[in-house]
């Protein structure tokens, strides 16, 4: 709880990808965790993978990691942010995304961006069980 009274609550996630500023990997408010974006590094700030396959699984392993931190777990996303440097990979990233998660999907927004260096960067939403519910944190 902050001083205003704001539930917010920072959540670490050991094996993730480090933060590169200063950030928290997600952050939970209410039965809401916030991720921060993610790409396709390891827990020491090292890339992984070298295609694209490879680094965007590397960016949803970052972001089951964080939720599973919290208590959550990647399948109750609400919504996914996906910036990607090669949208003609579009279509390789939708086949991705459906072995990754389980319907129904997560509301989402792609957008591409040139000039990212890495192949994606993913943001989400995970809806969370509310605290003190049987299995939540």
């Amino acid at each position: 709880m902050t001083s205003h009274g704001v539930d917010r609550e920072a959540i670490t996630a050991p094996g993730a990808s480090l933060p590169a500023g200063p950030y928290s990997h997600a952050i939970r408010s209410g039965d809401l965790l916030f991720i921060s974006g993610q790409g396709p590094f390891d827990d020491q700030g090292q890339p992984r993978g070298t295609t694209f396959a490879e680094q965007v699984l590397a960016a949803f392993d970052n972001l089951s990691i964080i939720a599973a931190a919290a208590g959550g777990d990647i399948n109750d996303m609400v919504r996914l942010g996906a910036y990607i440097e090669d949208y003609t990979k579009f279509g390789e990233y939708n086949a991705i995304m459906r072995s990754y998660l389980k319907p129904p999907y997560p509301a989402r927004t792609t957008i591409p961006v040139p000039t990212l260096g890495i192949a994606i960067e993913l943001d989400a939403v995970i809806a969370l069980a509310p605290r003190g519910a049987r299995g939540a944190t």
